[in-house]
This record gives C-alpha cells, sequence and structure tokens, in this order.
C-alpha cells in the first residue's frame, strides 16, 4: 500500500496572505491616524471636546460590540463572503469619510468602519488555517499580528503628513486603495470555509452588547459637561449596568452561548483580560490627550505631532517584541505586573509634567510608557 501524498499547498497563499497584512495593516493605524487630526478638526470643523471624543470612540465601540457576532456569521455563512462584505463595508465608511464637513458625518463615517472593521479582524485570521499547514501557520499569524501592531507607529505619522499637504479627508482617503486590493485578493485568491456547528447569532445578546457599551460610553463623554451628578450621565450609566447585567444572565441561560462566561473562573484568563483592558483604557486616554498636548500647547503642526509620538509607538514595538522571550523566562505574572508598573511610573511622570517644560521631558515618559503598554498588553 502506498503512503498517502499530503495535498499541495496553493501556489497564491502567499499573495493571500499579503492581501490580508495589508487590510491589518489598515486596521492598525485607522485605530490612530485620526488622534493627530482631532485639533485640526475641532478647528476646521467646529468640533467640541465631546464630539472629537466619539470620533476617536465611535469606531472602537462599533467595533467591540459587532466583532463576537461577526466573527460567528462568518463561521455559519462562509468566511471568505463575510470578510468581503467587511472590506466593502470598511471602503463606504472611508469613502463618506472623504467628504465630510461635519463633525456628526465623521462620527457616521468612523462608525461604519467600525462595523466593517468587526467583520475584517476576527475572520482576517480565521482564514489562515485554510490557506496554510500546522509548519507555516505560525509564520502567517506572525504576519498578520505583526502588521497590526506596525499600523499603530504608522498612523500618527502618515496622518500627520497627510493632514499638513491635503485636506481633512484625505487621512480616509488612504484607506481606499489597501482596502480595494483586499477586496480582488480575497475574490480571487482565498477559500471559502464555514463551521455550521458554531453557535447561532443571538440577536438580542447582541443588541445588548451594542446598547449596553454605547450609553456606557456615552454617560463617560457627556460626563464632563453636563456634569456627573446630572440625570443624563447618571441615567446613562444605569441604563449600562442594566443592559450589561441583562446581557450575562441571558448568555449563562443558553445552551450554546455566543460568549462562553464560564472562561471567566478561569484565574489566569480573568486577570489577563483585566489587565489588558485597563491597559487599552490607558493607551486610549493618552493617544486622545498627547495630540492635542502635542499640538495645542507646544504648538507643532500635525506631521510634528505625529514623529514626536514616536518614542511611545517604539517602546511599545520593542517591548512587543522581547515579551515573549522574557515570559518564556519568566512567566507571564511577572511580565505583565513589570508592564504595569512601568505604565504606572511613567502616569507618574506625566502627571508632573508643566506646560513650560519641553518635548525632552515628554520623550522620557513616553518611552516607559511605552514599554509599560508592550510588556503589559502583549502577555495578558
Amino acid at each position: 500500500m502506498g503512503v498517502p501524498t499530503q495535498p499541495r499547498p496553493d501556489p497564491r497563499r502567499w499573495w493571500a496572505l499579503g492581501a490580508i497584512v495589508a487590510c491589518m495593516l489598515v486596521l492598525g493605524f485607522d485605530g490612530t491616524i485620526l488622534n493627530v487630526a482631532l485639533p485640526t478638526m475641532a478647528s476646521q470643523l467646529g468640533a467640541d471636546t465631546g464630539e472629537q471624543q466619539w470620533i476617536a470612540d465611535s469606531y472602537l465601540v462599533v467595533l467591540a460590540a459587532l466583532m463576537l457576532p461577526a466573527g460567528l456569521l462568518g463561521d455559519r455563512f462562509g468566511r471568505r463572503r463575510m470578510l468581503i462584505t467587511g472590506l466593502v463595508i470598511f471602503l463606504g465608511g472611508s469613502l463618506l469619510g472623504t467628504v465630510v464637513d461635519d463633525p456628526a458625518l465623521v462620527i457616521a463615517a468612523r462608525a461604519v468602519m467600525g462595523a466593517g472593521a468587526a467583520l475584517i479582524m476576527p475572520l482576517a485570521m480565521s482564514v489562515l488555517p485554510s490557506l496554510f499547514g500546522p509548519d507555516e501557520r505560525a509564520t502567517a499569524v506572525g504576519a498578520v499580528s505583526g502588521a497590526s501592531a506596525l499600523g499603530m507607529p504608522l498612523g500618527p505619522i502618515i496622518g500627520g503628513w497627510l493632514l499638513d499637504h491635503f485636506w481633512l479627508g484625505s487621512v480616509f482617503l488612504i484607506n481606499v486603495p489597501l482596502v480595494a486590493i483586499g477586496i480582488l485578493a480575497c475574490v480571487f485568491l482565498l477559500p471559502e470555509t464555514k463551521d455550521p456547528a458554531s453557535p447561532r447569532v443571538d440577536t438580542l445578546s447582541s443588541a445588548l452588547t451594542a446598547l449596553g457599551l454605547g450609553v456606557l460610553v456615552f454617560g463617560v463623554i457627556e460626563g464632563p459637561q453636563r456634569g456627573w451628578g446630572s440625570a443624563v450621565v447618571l441615567g446613562s450609566f444605569a441604563a449600562a449596568v442594566v443592559l450589561l447585567v441583562a446581557l450575562v444572565l441571558r448568555e449563562r441561560r443558553m445552551a450554546r452561548p455566543m460568549l462562553d462566561l464560564t472562561l471567566l473562573g478561569d484565574r489566569g484568563f480573568r486577570w489577563n483580560a483585566i489587565a489588558a483592558t485597563l491597559v487599552t483604557f490607558a493607551l486610549m486616554g493618552l493617544l486622545f490627550v498627547l495630540p492635542q498636548y502635542l499640538q495645542v500647547i507646544q504648538g507643532n503642526d500635525a506631521f510634528g505631532t505625529g514623529l514626536r509620538m514616536m518614542p511611545m509607538m517604539a517602546g511599545l514595538l520593542v517591548a512587543s517584541r522581547g515579551a515573549g522571550p522574557l515570559v518564556t523566562r519568566f512567566g507571564p505574572r511577572v511580565v505583565i505586573s513589570a508592564g504595569l508598573f512601568a505604565l504606572a511610573f511613567a502616569a507618574l511622570l506625566a502627571s508632573n509634567t508643566h506646560l513650560s517644560d519641553g518635548y525632552g521631558t515628554v520623550a522620557v515618559w513616553l518611552v516607559i510608557a511605552g514599554f509599560g503598554f508592550g510588556f503589559a498588553l502583549i502577555p495578558a
């Protein structure tokens, strides 16, 4: 009896990987590219602080709310089909962003892009096993993850350069060619895969997630303007608690929930999730405040602001590369704790920064903050 031959790998798989890497690169720098544009939007579009926060957060809120049901939709109806759908949605939001002249339209464009990203992010990873065998899969996953991480430092630089040379909508236009290439590559290079045994998308749970996160963010954004004790803000927080508790209770009763809450019973999973949440919270807050400080207080242009954010991004990238070997040697608890300590120390230094301090002071704690983000977030 002859030895069965292994199926020959698709020679187009590396081209397909290149297209997926391009898409993830777009998602990476799209998470940070608008941060350097917020002061410009404030002056050109008349966006107040609350509107600027929604411009930054609408993308992330929609992404977080829809990612889980989006992944399940791909499992049931075809990952390639839903990935293409996500790219088309993201392309539509980017095109809308190129012609915006009002803060509300910017927020709408970012929300549409967040819906597309919710389909792209999980499904881009899920198609890799169908393209690469076990011996190549780690390389493919590393390339996709690296593209997403590399996009973060590219965002401020690209966004700053575009704003200094072109109109405001150009920060959205940069997405169009890369996403269009991704769509064509998915159409011609990716095989279709499904998992009919995956849990069904629960519409009510998805709605509770989106509404709960939405009203929670609304309360946080409106708090400084309306007052933390106002009826609107307190009502938003109360509604968020009710909606999210209802989500937990519903998921606990379902035989096959979309979100397996029993994972939180695992100590390692629970505390890593908490650490990742806190670090991401701090990172997004710093990315919102820092461009305002560098432009409004220190008087840099958009491109100069992007360059001056690089110490933090460099620290993050270096730490993300070094986190793996350190975790292997010392364990994740030590590395994550060290990252949180570095982040707290950077926050202490930042809290003592005065308006008269030069950029050198800022650069020091930015590097430390970048190390803290990388060493805490990647292992968690």
